[in-house]
């Protein structure tokens, strides 16, 4: 029987379970469809996440793929995953890809949006995805110091500094900071991201907007290559994986 290559579509609520990659004794995304595979196909078949979201990080376009030799059709792969999953994740697609598609190698860019909530009062259907930050942010300061992060540079200063990897050049081709009523949404689309890029960008983003720095500090924190320039992390659970792009 010929192998399949599958590639998956996955959305998740990441708020209760400690990321997406498999860790013994936790519950992780990646464990849980290595799981519910398993129990369709009766063998262990290792899944390939194209993104290893941090604990609490959420997603709606988080792509996976896998090999497999089962006559199962491919059509019902969505049907049959979702049976045996949380309901806080949800398979949206399942389709047969070339033997050499990677789901995270063969991607060309990503994006992640954060979601905060300026609002004083929370509401409890709407909130638990986000950043609740009560008190108001300059938009038009953000979105300056955003733009100003567009390009192909050195983002060591925005690193984590538990990220090791020796090359800290990534290329953003879009990062925009918008409003609507108290919902204040940073996009940022990049080739790559360092380890907790993301949540530092926005931790820094957000002390441009509560006006302790201006939006040219951007530069001058670019050009540290020192992760203690940046401004805070921020919360994992207003971050989401939107889509990622091939």
């Amino acid at each position: 029987m010929a192998v399949r290559n599958i590639k998956l579509t996955i959305s998740y609520d990441g708020l209760n379970y400690s990321g997406w990659q498999n860790q013994p004794g936790k519950h992780t995304i990646q464990g849980w469809l290595q799981q519910a595979l398993g129990e369709l196909t009766r063998t262990f078949i290792k899944i390939n996440g194209a993104s290893r979201t941090d604990a609490g990080v959420s997603a709606l376009g988080q792509v996976a793929n896998f090999l497999i030799d089962s006559p199962i059709p491919t059509e019902n792969f969505v049907k049959a995953l979702n049976h045996r999953l949380p309901k806080d994740i949800v398979v949206t697609e399942a389709v047969e890809v070339d033997k050499d598609f990677d789901a995270s190698g063969s991607a060309k860019s990503k994006l992640y949006r954060y979601t905060i909530f300026t609002g004083r009062k929370r509401n409890v259907l709407k909130t638990r995805n986000c950043w609740h930050r009560p008190s108001p942010l300059d938009i038009a300061a953000m979105d300056a110091a955003a733009k100003m992060l567009i390009g192909k540079k050195d983002f060591k200063s925005f690193a984590s500094a538990a990220d090791k990897r020796d090359n800290s050049i990534r290329a953003v081709m879009q990062c925009q900071v918008t409003q609507q009523d108290n919902w204040v949404y940073i996009d940022i689309e990049a080739d790559r991201f360092l380890y907790n890029m993301v949540r530092n960008i926005v931790g820094t983003l957000v002390d441009v907007g509560r006006g302790k720095w201006n939006p040219e500090k951007i530069t001058e924190i670019l050009e540290a290559k020192d992760r203690r320039a940046a401004g805070p992390i921020a919360p994992a659970n207003g971050l989401c994986l939107i889509w990622i792009r091939y």
